[in-house]
């Protein structure tokens, strides 16, 4: 099931070229709008299931970590620059997520997966390059944003593991966090949901890149390991990147390129099963 979630990776992918259909809405009210629009298609789409999930789990927790995720991020952006926020959070979760996952379950990170993340993590910076100015409060902010995602990412792999359905997991973290969200929506004003791009932008945001998204990151860890998940998880800024080359007409620099073939080398390790690994090293 590691294709669901590299699936998810590719809809996530496309979240930032298309948050751009939505120009001049405050970043912060649409990450709201995709977090109450996304848990709500994700409560109606699993509510016959939702009464499986077990009474007493870290859940709620998850839901308020999934909240606070979207504002350290946009907190971090905010003062140390696309650039260096993105990198931060999006590279620092599957370290995060590896060490939750030993701490909390006794999952001992393999060289491969080591190896592999560090590999994926150093072509994300490349790939996003220099920008923005590298400020401690905002280095402080993504990396808190990490390990938010790193917790909520665990805490849903560990509540499917018990056998409780995925996307039951997924509606409960996302429609909690949605309820937390919505103040902040109607904070930052819903005038730009009332035109036809605004509301399309909000729509797919919401129904296609978290909805649907994380249906599929959800089925994927049910039979691949959390951190392994969120390394496989960092195609999205690969994606992210074609896209802007492709449908934005973007450039991309020889040291841009190079990280995008580091990130995708890196990904194809991890997603190799691991006889097929070790029967690559083997015919070398």
């Amino acid at each position: 099931m590691k294709f669901a979630v590299i699936g998810a990776a590719v809809l996530w992918g496309t979240a930032g070229t298309v948050g751009l259909l939505a120009a001049g809405v405050d970043p912060v009210s649409l990450a709201a709008a995709r977090l109450v629009l996304g848990g709500l298609v994700l409560v109606v789409a699993a509510r016959r299931v939702l009464p499986l999930l077990p009474r007493r789990s870290m859940l709620p927790l998850a839901a308020v970590a999934v909240a606070a995720y979207q504002l350290c991020f946009f907190a971090a952006v905010s003062r140390t620059g696309v650039a260096v926020g993105t990198v931060v959070a999006i590279g620092s979760g599957p370290v995060f997520t590896g060490l939750l996952s030993w701490l909390l379950d006794g999952r001992v990170p393999t060289r491969r997966w080591a190896g592999a993340t560090a590999v994926a993590v150093a072509g994300c910076a490349v790939l996003t390059g220099g920008g923005g100015q590298v400020r401690l409060d905002g280095v402080l902010l993504a990396l808190l944003g990490g390990l938010l995602y790193a917790f909520y990412a665990v805490t849903a792999a560990r509540v499917i593991g018990t056998g409780a359905p995925s996307d039951a997991v997924m509606a409960a973290m996302f429609g909690g966090a949605a309820v937390l969200m919505f103040p902040v929506l109607l904070w930052t004003g819903t005038a730009w949901l009332a035109e036809p791009r605004g509301l399309l932008t909000a729509l797919y945001l919401g129904c296609v890149a978290t909805a649907l998204a994380y249906i599929l990151y959800g089925r994927g860890l049910r039979t691949t390991p959390v951190a392994t998940a969120a390394t496989l998880a960092l195609a999205e800024p690969a994606v992210a990147a074609l896209l802007g080359v492709v449908v934005l007409g973007e450039r991309l620099t020889l040291i841009s390129a190079c990280g995008l073939l580091m990130l995708g080398a890196s990904l194809v390790v991890v997603a190799l099963p691991e006889r097929r690994v070790a029967a690559l090293g083997s015919s070398a």
